[in-house]
């Protein structure tokens, strides 16, 4: 592989000489880049984060940098909503400027938005490179367009950091060269380690939703394939509704704007469900640690229920994260309310003794180590 000559330029003591830009727009995203940030900043490396607004303004997220105890971003772009062409477009066209008058040696992105897209095909197409956080994740779902940015995402990043082995094989079957690829953890790990002990130290949402732990449900919901059909989403709701009544443990669900909005529409009751607002990660943390059992139909929060030790129904038929059905900590479902059933009445009766595949928390540094490297 021809290598970088700016990424070999080393200080006497070691520290990598190269400049990095670290770009995010979403708030899983935040959460998942926030241990890189914490590397660079423990380094004191040069680098800079490009906060493009995808989902919200930054405005909106600085309580959340704040929450987390991270640096500002040095950019944001504030994009906004908009069609998947619209959105990506102008997140391509902010990046290109920022990146053109910064000139970063190597871009990081993570995971598989718009966001991810946008800034793998904008830093490569004027010769920057790339290095593409949690790659090699597949659900083998064309109608996702998380699926689609991920592929693209993956087949033009010169450095792809798979979380996994069974990650880096699925690069490996597409044709991706191995000297691209580096197994190195899942930054989720350090994330859910480093944010939980801020966590426990400045917040305590047990007492403030007069919780208890071990004696409730959590609920999420917010892909559009459950909350923007009708008859999926009223079947969601059923199934979690039943298992309510079977148990008579409270099901809390931190409810996202998009299917409050929906459940409105549709004439929708929450019989059973306890609906809160959104809350922020460091409050989830808490609420995933200690729930019962969690339903979810987020990736983020299969992964995160695993590290926890906490048990998990994914209210889909496929995953990008199959190790956790591997180790037992989570099992597809669906959204038909016999499966809801009993698939929560199978992961309650499962000892919570599974070891967790995403690597030991120092992911963030392996990905720095392997740039000083490369």
């Amino acid at each position: 592989m021809i290598k970088s000559i700016l990424v070999q330029y080393y200080s006497l003591n070691g520290d990598l000489k190269m400049k990095l830009s670290i770009i995010l727009g979403t708030r899983p995203e935040i959460i998942k880049m926030s241990p890189l940030i914490r590397e660079c900043e423990k380094r004191n490396l040069d680098y800079f984060v490009l906060h493009t607004g995808q989902h919200y303004s930054y405005e909106m997220d600085r309580a959340f940098f704040d929450d987390l105890e991270l640096p500002k971003p040095a950019y944001n772009l504030d994009v906004g909503s908009g069609s998947h062409a619209e959105q990506t477009g102008k997140i391509m066209e902010g990046i290109e400027k920022v990146i053109i008058e910064e000139k970063p040696d190597v871009v990081l992105v993570q995971g598989d938005t718009n966001t991810v897209l946008a800034g793998t095909l904008a830093a490569s197409k004027v010769h920057i490179k790339v290095g593409h956080v949690e790659a090699g994740l597949r659900s083998y779902d064309r109608s996702m367009p998380e699926e689609i940015n991920r592929v693209v995402a993956d087949h033009v990043s010169d450095y792809l950091f798979a979380p996994t082995e069974l990650s880096k094989q699925n690069l490996l079957k597409e044709g991706i060269e191995e000297s691209k690829i580096f197994v190195t953890g899942n930054t989720i790990v350090d994330a859910v380690l480093q944010n939980l002990e801020i966590s426990n130290k400045n917040v305590d949402v047990l007492n403030d939703l007069n919780l208890k732990s071990k004696e409730y449900f959590l609920l999420t919901s917010h892909r559009a394939e459950n909350v923007d059909n009708r008859e999926q989403l009223g079947k969601l709701l059923k199934g979690i509704s039943t298992i309510q009544k079977e148990y008579s443990l409270p099901v809390v669900f931190p409810i996202h704007p998009r299917t409050e909005k929906r459940i409105k529409e549709f004439g929708f009751s929450l019989e059973g469900i306890r609906p809160i607002k959104p809350v922020g990660f460091l409050e989830f943390l808490q609420l995933e640690a200690n729930a019962r059992l969690v339903f979810t139909d987020s990736g983020g929060v299969q992964e995160e229920t695993c590290i926890l030790g906490t048990p998990c129904v994914t209210l889909r038929d496929n995953t990008e994260r199959p190790e956790t059905l591997e180790v037992g900590s989570n099992v597809l479902a669906g959204v038909e309310p016999d499966r809801i059933i009993q698939s929560a009445i199978n992961m309650m009766s499962e000892k919570r003794t599974w070891i967790n595949p995403f690597g030991d928390g120092r992911a963030a540094e392996k990905i720095i180590d392997t740039l000083r490297t490369e």
